[in-house]
């Protein structure tokens, strides 16, 4: 709204500021996460079974590729001695295949069946997630948006959300599979040969150091890649939404070299996290090379000695291959863990802002309202230490047209924030038909206003549902009613598709037909009292007379409250009130307040003065 940043202060820069510094939680994280996800645990747990049972099917697969050899051996082994001609029975040889088809089959229809649950499971989470986000922003007082950037929720929505759902639905199945193939392999290995068995894992021991110190490193990273990834969607966000004021002023400069700033900081922590994360693959093909190696020595030594039969060798060359292997997709899957805890963290950290205060227990309701406005020892400040509205009392009969003028800060805007109860007191009162507002819902409060801001907001939607937005049961006959007599109608009516135009990027409407649109959005609501910010002080003098006959029909026979810096455009009010630093300092009617020469009177001279 104009007027309100100067009256609580500059607003925290958009982009890294808007995110507190707080500890690293990766457990407490996780124990959020589970907790959110409590009611698919049992479903979670059952895909995950599923998984272990496919991958304790593969692990089965090579000690049956051992059996094989074994078979093979012991009829080729005596008849190549003997220097005679090999004739292999292969009716053992192809029921140990068939069984091996059996195994690798059913191990790909189990994790085929886990991924489809998985992936089910996890875009519901993170459809209730971007839900529970969205419910979220509808609790949060404004005092909240007043300290983070757009960019940064936007980034919470999309980029956090994200990053928790593909973690859920790869790397916890990979974190499952992994162990279960690890360890799976470790007892098939001791079942075929005990010392083979330590050879393979003694040359792995450092795999698990080197995976140990590496993840202890890294979290930090994850965290700073996740914030500062928050802090560059805040800045182009706030830059490209505002790209003709910064061209205007020349801003390009600036506007780069802090986004060079914090895409910086993004390229430093993200070049640091995913090199951490990049030198696991190579460091575990060392380790699992090393292995295979140590296995094929050892082992051709033990079979040599007639300790083992060939078979076990050839076992062991796979067995090790899937020992090893869960190493780099374990150290892969618990660097995702700390990603998706990075980001975790910011999700519940946005949960846990403090909310509006819960007002499902007040049955008071405003209804048939006349537009009785008092305000009763008014005490606000944005910030506890910096008070804005010192001792504001006031009382308007209902039908009254009240302007507010004062210089920039001086609390304008503050006063209609409350009367909306965009914000709450620290201290007095205002009544709406003598009914204080705060025992009394926001929203009911806030439906006996119809409101026209400075700043024009359509969405992406024809003329006519921006003229309704959210009001039910209005027909076509009313949408045009209202906009003739705003001044709307004959515009529309040379659309190609009139009131069903769509309003995007390609439709071009002119500041005062927007600010117009507005006007019969807020007629068409018809609540009984009406709000008026700055509504004409961006247009022309040509289509400001066009915007205060239009207003004049909305405020027509309602309370009104009408915030202008042109003072020109207030003549016609019932009562001015004159507003510096947070108080009255006088009030009256246009002419009274003229031939009293006061501080209106300095005002009102001095827009003429400046003009010439």
């Amino acid at each position: 709204m104009s007027g309100r940043q100067n009256d609580r202060g500059p607003r925290v820069r958009m982009g890294h500021m808007g995110v507190a510094e707080k500890a690293k939680d990766f457990k407490g994280t996780w124990v959020n996460l589970i907790n959110y996800c409590r009611k698919y645990i049992p479903v979670i747990v059952f895909s995950l079974i599923i998984a272990a049972a496919g991958t304790v099917l593969t692990i089965i697969g090579p000690d049956q590729i051992g059996k094989m050899t074994n078979e093979i051996q012991k009829v080729i082994a005596p008849l190549m001695a003997a220097g005679q001609m090999v004739n292999v029975d292969l009716s053992e040889v192809g029921r140990i295949g068939m069984l091996l088809v059996i195994l690798y089959g059913a191990s790909a229809v189990l994790n085929f069946v886990q991924g489809y649950i998985m992936a089910t499971i996890t875009q519901k989470i993170g459809r209730n997630m971007r839900t529970g986000i969205s419910q979220k922003i509808n609790k949060l007082p404004l005092k909240y948006f007043d300290k983070v950037s757009f960019g940064d929720i936007l980034s919470r929505v999309t980029n956090d959300v994200d990053t928790i759902g593909q973690t859920m639905n790869q790397s916890i199945g990979a974190l499952v599979t992994s162990i279960t193939m690890f360890f799976g392999s470790a007892v098939m290995m001791f079942y075929n040969n005990w010392l083979m068995a330590l050879t393979a894992i003694g040359a792995s021991i450092l795999g698990f150091v080197l995976m140990i110190l590496i993840m202890g490193k890294s979290q930090k990273f994850f965290m700073r890649q996740q914030k500062d990834l928050g802090a560059v969607n805040g800045h182009v966000e706030e830059v490209y939404s505002g790209h003709n004021v910064v061209r205007v002023y020349n801003g390009e400069k600036e506007a780069g070299r802090f986004f060079d700033e914090v895409n910086n900081r993004l390229y430093d922590s993200g070049w640091k996290s995913q090199f951490i994360s990049g030198l696991m693959m190579p460091i575990m093909m060392f380790i699992g090379n090393l292995g295979y190696v140590a296995v094929c020595v050892v082992g051709a030594a033990l079979a040599m000695n007639g300790t083992i039969q060939f078979g076990v060798i050839a076992a062991f060359m796979i067995y090790i291959r899937l020992f090893t292997q869960p190493l780099s997709q374990l150290a892969q899957a618990f660097q995702n863990l700390q990603r998706t805890a990075a980001a975790g963290e910011r999700v519940f950290e946005f949960f846990n802002e403090e909310e509006m205060e819960d007002e499902s227990g007040k049955t008071k309701e405003l209804a048939d309202i006349k537009g009785e406005i008092e305000f009763r020892n008014v005490r606000f400040g944005y910030d506890p230490e910096k008070t804005i509205i010192h001792d504001f009392s006031s009382k308007f009969e209902a039908g009254t047209k009240i302007a507010i003028v004062g210089p920039t800060g001086a609390g304008k805007t503050t006063i209609v924030n409350l009367l909306m109860r965009f914000y709450e007191l620290d201290s007095g009162d205002i009544l709406i038909d003598g009914i204080p507002s705060t025992g009394v819902r926001r929203d009911n409060v806030q439906e006996q206003f119809g409101m026209v801001l400075q700043d024009t907001w359509l969405f992406e939607g024809t003329i006519k549902e921006n003229i309704i937005y959210c009001k039910k049961g209005v027909t076509d006959e009313q949408v045009v009613e209202t906009c003739k007599a705003v001044g709307l109608d004959h515009f529309i009516s040379t659309l190609p598709k009139g009131y069903d135009t769509v309003l995007n990027d390609k439709t071009t409407l002119s500041q005062g037909q927007k600010q117009l649109v507005t006007i019969a959005r807020a007629m068409i609501q018809n609540a009984p009292m009406t709000i008026l910010d700055e509504a004409t002080s961006s247009v022309d003098t040509r289509t400001e007379h066009l915007v205060q006959e239009a207003m004049s029909n909305l405020t027509k026979g309602r309370t009104s409250f009408v915030i202008a810096h042109r003072l020109s455009t207030i003549k016609n009010a019932d009562i001015i009130l004159v507003l510096n630093k947070g108080d009255i300092v006088e009030s009256g009617t246009h002419k009274e307040l003229l031939e009293k020469g006061g501080f209106y009177a300095e005002l009102y001279n001095s827009q003429f003065e400046n003009a010439s």
